[in-house]
């Protein structure tokens, strides 16, 4: 993969004069003629976002070289990043990008624009780290299956955001259910579920996805394309501690640090890399924590700790694993709010802390504010400015993107549960964050905030997180 910028747009001539190291003047020289029989299958969709870099990816019928063209002037298009190798699979890194800014785009090949190029193709790279900007996130779980009810939670939030973009988007595991003839998570069950379903959001907002239980295995491909149809921060590209793995990483947008964490059975059943050895995931994990500052911590991973949907926390393994092992590190670390998936429900908890065993286990301690969250209910959940241990979590379960299943629905630590399809969308403004749980129709049935306050450290039983 090569980047370049040159005067107006490449031609196939310009192409192998930069390729070979040389300069070229293309501002005169045409374009090739179009091939008609080329053209995007998937795509063009986000990747990989921060302040000064963005990858874009895009599948064509027929292999060709890779080709995006941005800028800040519609109409000027002149930046230009490529890779002259053939593929039908196209990834290209653009970088040198200017923080918190808005690009329109395009990609195609040498020969000129695939897709794109039209006000609706644009990106907004992140803020500079630390810097606090009002942020909107939405958040899916178990979004998968093809259908009227997951369009309808799309389409309501849609309705509900008013046309623009989220800064960027997060899902939850179980992306993408089996259809006939095709498995759970495979490249047909992505495109109907993901790429055929949300492309105006995918083209605007970085996807950070999480793997969940139906992407790992396949029943057509012996490992599902998960790790082949995203691209992830294993090197902590896009701030955050390199974690080796596009399984679990994290990546800083503006003054918000945000967490994804594998809860399936290949990382937490003694698979390599086993997630408790010196290499694994729970070390990194705390690495990581000890190394941001931000004002913020959102982690999301698959398996919620607490649920008594369509599973039971008490009873099921990987979600008795996260808790027992994930949740320590992460109260310790400051977490805010945990997002999670896998029961076809919606729950949410008031705020806890310090709660590591079964259902019955919980005890007063355990829960620093038992009221709603909510400004016209019981009030606001309150918290000590920045990242200090054990000052308290809220844990949201959304896995009703697309289906439901029955359960109990009375953990103890929630403060409501809901049998209801929809999605969560948060918003981050300074020291507060705000959420709300979205149905269908379009009707927030859950919301809460959170603030922050200033604290000296000697009036206060928190520890700041080293």
């Amino acid at each position: 993969m090569r980047r370049t910028s040159v005067i107006g747009v490449g031609t196939l001539l310009s192409v192998l004069f930069v390729s070979a190291g040389h300069s070229a003047d293309v501002a005169n020289i045409p374009l090739l003629p179009k091939t008609p029989s080329v053209f995007v299958t998937r795509g063009p969709y986000l990747q990989m976002g921060s302040s000064t870099a963005v990858t874009l990816r895009w599948r064509t019928n027929q292999p060709t070289d890779s080709y995006v063209r941005s800028g800040t002037d519609l109409a000027d298009l002149n930046d230009v990043a490529f890779d002259v190798s053939s593929t039908t699979e196209h990834e290209i890194l653009v970088e040198g990008l200017s923080p918190d800014t808005k690009y329109y785009y395009s990609v195609g090949d040498a020969t000129g624009s695939l897709a794109g190029g039209f006000d609706s193709y644009y990106f907004v790279t992140s803020p500079p780290t630390g810097a606090a900007k009002p942020t909107r996130i939405w958040a899916l779980g178990d979004s998968g299956l093809a259908g009227a009810s997951a369009e309808a939670v799309r389409d309501a939030f849609y309705d509900f955001n008013g046309g623009t973009h989220p800064d960027l988007w997060l899902m939850l595991g179980d992306n993408a259910y089996g259809i006939p003839g095709y498995g759970d998570g495979s490249q047909v069950a992505y495109q109907v579920a993901v790429f055929d379903r949300f492309p105006r959001t995918l083209r605007t907002s970085v996807l950070w996805p999480t793997i969940g239980n139906h992407e790992w295995v396949s029943s057509f491909e012996a490992i599902g394309p998960y790790f082949d149809m995203f691209t992830l921060p294993k090197n902590g590209e896009a701030g955050g501690e390199p974690s080796g793995f596009e399984g679990y990483y994290s990546f800083d947008y503006g003054n918000i640090h945000f967490i994804c964490l594998d809860s399936n059975d290949g990382i937490l059943m003694g698979a390599s890399p086993d997630p408790l050895s010196e290499w694994g995931m729970i070390p990194w994990l705390e690495s990581d924590l000890a190394a941001t500052d931000q004002d913020w911590i959102i982690a999301f991973f698959h398996h919620p700790p607490y649920s008594k949907g369509g599973h039971d926390s008490d009873r099921e393994r990987n979600l008795i694993l996260m808790r027992e092992n994930a949740l320590p590190v992460l109260e310790r670390g400051g977490v805010d709010l945990v997002l999670s998936g896998h029961s076809h429900s919606f729950e949410r908890s008031v705020l806890i802390d310090g709660h590591y065993g079964k259902s019955s286990t919980l005890v007063s301690a355990n829960i620093l504010d038992s009221g709603n969250g909510n400004s016209l209910g019981d009030g606001e959940y309150r918290k000590y400015h920045g990242t200090y241990s054990h000052n308290g979590t809220v844990y949201a379960v959304c896995g009703s993107s697309s289906r439901l299943t029955e359960g109990s629905l009375d953990h103890p630590v929630m403060a409501t549960s809901q049998l209801r399809m929809g999605s969560m969308v948060i918003d981050i403004d300074g020291d507060r964050l705000d959420a709300r749980f979205l149905d269908i129709h379009g009707e927030v049935e859950d919301s809460f905030t959170i603030l922050k306050r200033d604290v000296l450290s000697e009036n206060s039983s928190w520890v700041r997180y080293e």
